[in-house]
């Protein structure tokens, strides 16, 4: 049943014809199984639902199991070995091409383990960029922030210098080491220590200013960064799920590519080897008696279609003789003349009155 033999002509055939035909429809019924298995995996990968895998692999399965079983079924054996191979070449293509379709899968599964290793790989590669080109976009405002922050630093310090200078140089004053050189508190000292106290209150109300918008900004910079976490916490899901059938099949392209090759050589021997049983097979007796079938039907419908062209011919000889022999009789003369004459009168008749209404 699986190799698409009549099973009619095999029951009245030897015994080594039926184990022959049992070989090939078991290669075709495993060669589905494996399509079923092959499929239910790559679809796992895709939907990740066995119920949902189990049941598209089925069809799949099934549907290659009809595709091979027409396949294997529609090569005839014939008398000429070149018309036998150019009669299976399409079918060949087909082979390698249902070959590959059902290698891949299970290759996938074979190598998970280099797989995962491949994908690991390209997640952190992913996850490393997904963090710098999210930092490019938090960094520029994070930059000009602390910049912010280090120029009302450095205003604070700067001003912070100047007091201290004022502060050495009323000291210095009132000691006698610098300025007038006289000790004491003179007039100039006071000038002096005026000018300190009003820096040094500058400094204060500069220092309070400043750190009030230091401590803003930097509010703004934890905010940043706290975006930035959480952009990357909400991406990072996304490159964990990078799993998926295309991503597998990239990362099984990326391993050596000898194993995967022996693997689909292995899964084209399989699936050509229904066909190339076809062709290596002698003629068997299964293949005579069905040509003799297919012959006698030949034979009938030809038979049919030259007996109908004869009847065609004996028809059209007969309907001619019949009308040449009509022609040459008086009563259907006679009879064809009055209706022409009538079929005139009638018309003449017609045209006086259609004559007659115009003029009025």
């Amino acid at each position: 049943m699986c190799s698409g033999a009549d099973t009619t002509i095999l029951k009245n055939s030897s015994k080594a014809e039926q184990i022959k035909y049992a070989g090939i429809g078991g290669t075709v019924f495993f060669t589905a199984l494996m399509a079923f298995i092959a499929a239910s995996y790559a679809l796992l990968t895709v939907f990740d639902n066995y119920f949902a895998a189990v049941l598209f692999g089925l069809v799949w399965g099934l549907l290659i199991f009809n595709l091979d079983r027409f396949i294997v079924s529609t090569i005839k054996k014939t008398d000429n070995k070149w018309k036998e191979i150019w009669q299976a070449t399409p079918r060949l293509i087909l082979a390698v091409i249902i070959a590959i379709v059902i290698s891949k899968p299970l290759e996938m599964k074979i190598f998970e383990k280099e797989i995962n290793q491949v994908l690991l790989t390209e997640k952190n590669n992913l996850t490393l960029a997904n963090k710098e080109q999210i930092s490019n976009q938090f960094t520029p405002e994070i930059t000009a922030l602390q910049s912010e922050i280090n120029s009302l630093k450095q205003e604070i310090n700067s001003k912070e210098t100047t007091s201290n200078k004022l502060y050495e140089t009323y000291i210095a004053e009132a000691e006698g080491r610098k300025g007038t050189k006289l000790i004491g508190k003179g007039p100039v000292y006071k000038e002096k220590r005026e000018k300190h106290d009003a820096a040094l209150a500058e400094l204060q109300q500069l220092k309070t200013s400043n750190n009030t918008k230091i401590s803003e900004k930097e509010l703004q910079i934890a905010n940043l960064k706290t975006q930035q976490k959480t952009q990357e916490t909400t991406t990072q899901p996304i490159i964990d799920g990078f799993d998926g059938l295309m991503a597998r099949i990239n990362a099984l392209n990326e391993l050596p590519w000898l194993p995967s090759f022996f693997i689909f050589l292995l899964f084209l021997a399989i699936e050509t080897s229904p066909i190339l049983a076809k062709l290596i097979a002698p003629k068997g007796e299964y293949d005579f008696k069905l040509q003799d079938i297919e012959n006698a039907v030949k034979t009938w419908v030809a038979q049919k279609e030259q007996q109908r062209k004869q009847v065609l011919n004996t028809d059209s000889i007969l309907n001619r003789n019949i009308y040449n022999e009509l022609a040459s009789e008086d009563e259907l003369y006679n009879y064809k003349k009055q209706k022409a004459r009538e079929i005139m009168q009638f018309q003449a008749d017609a045209f006086y009155k259609s004559q007659k209404n115009i003029v009025g």
